[in-house]
């Protein structure tokens, strides 16, 4: 759990959070292991030199996400199971973003932590909000029923659920409206601006989809080109897309339209990343392959 909480803690658009990108998009594919000198080159690709990603290969290995492995006298890295699956439940938030409909059922998690217990109380708190839940109140919590499995998994953990009680229920009944209420729930202002800041970065223009803002960036010149062919600069774009998308679908819950604002952007959010993905993971992947043989 603690490397869940790294990667969403790593900075997007930093060498740990690239280096866990490129790790969880193409070490897999690659048999679970990679050499050195294969990271370094796709590291390179994305303009991080030799001695950075070194550091960063080490600081990972600390963090138990990799361990170096030789094979057949070659030097480099394996993934470990427990990132192993991190990484395959991080796929599945990341391709199949939460989208809740208006009769699905929600979670609620409801705990009470002695003051000898305040470290895993603060945990408790910080993964929950990690995963996407809701505050309602100090010891109460919320998400969609669809997270219900990992709500156990934290409580698991922690050591922590026999303190806690987890009811699943219909929508909830406010004394106001539904919108109210889960913004005072979630931060989903924050949450839209993470939905926008892609928008900006990858859209074909950064006045569409509602987010209020001027024209692309050199990202979206690359990544909206017709043909893309399987080239660096296709490996770079895409990579740094993932990079920055992958910790929309854990802090956005998927809320029912009904609990979010007229002007939400998560739906053109997702529709971007979909079109991106579609079109571009085949030549990237092309790209990795190509590096892998060379």
């Amino acid at each position: 759990m603690s490397a869940v909480l790294d990667d969403m803690d790593s900075r997007p658009g930093s060498t740990t959070s690239l280096l866990r990108t490129v790790i969880g998009l193409y070490l897999r594919d690659a048999g679970g292991w990679m050499s050195t000198k294969h990271i370094i080159a796709l590291m390179e690709a994305l303009g991080v030199s030799a001695a950075v990603t070194r550091t960063a290969l080490s600081r990972l290995k600390k963090k138990e996400i990799v361990l170096p492995q030789l094979r057949q006298g070659v030097s480099g890295f394996a993934i470990t199971d427990g990132a192993a699956a991190m990484l395959a439940r991080g796929d599945r938030r990341i391709y199949n973003p939460r989208l809740m409909s208006s009769g699905d059922r929600w979670c609620l998690v409801s705990f009470s932590i002695p003051e000898t217990e305040r470290e895993k109380r603060h945990q408790l708190r910080r993964r929950l909000h990690w995963i996407g839940c809701g505050t309602v109140a100090a010891g109460l919590w919320i998400c969609p029923d669809s997270l219900r499995e990992e709500v156990e998994e934290i409580l698991e953990d922690l050591e922590l659920r026999g303190m806690a009680t987890v009811f699943v229920t219909d929508a909830p009944l406010v004394g106001g409206s539904l919108r109210d209420a889960a913004s005072a729930w979630w931060d989903l202002d924050a949450v839209a601006e993470l939905h926008r800041d892609f928008i900006r970065h990858h859209g074909p223009d950064g006045g569409s989809s509602g987010n209020g803002s001027g024209g692309g960036s050199d990202d979206t010149h690359q990544l909206m080109g017709a043909s893309p062919e399987a080239s660096a600069e296709t490996f770079a774009s895409y990579v740094r897309c993932i990079d920055r998308w992958r910790i929309i679908p854990y802090l956005d819950p998927g809320l029912p339209a009904e609990f979010l604002p007229e002007d939400w952007p998560g739906m053109a959010g997702i529709a971007l990343f979909e079109r991106l993905g579609a079109a571009y993971s085949r030549p990237s992947a092309d790209f990795v392959r190509g590096t892998l043989e060379s």
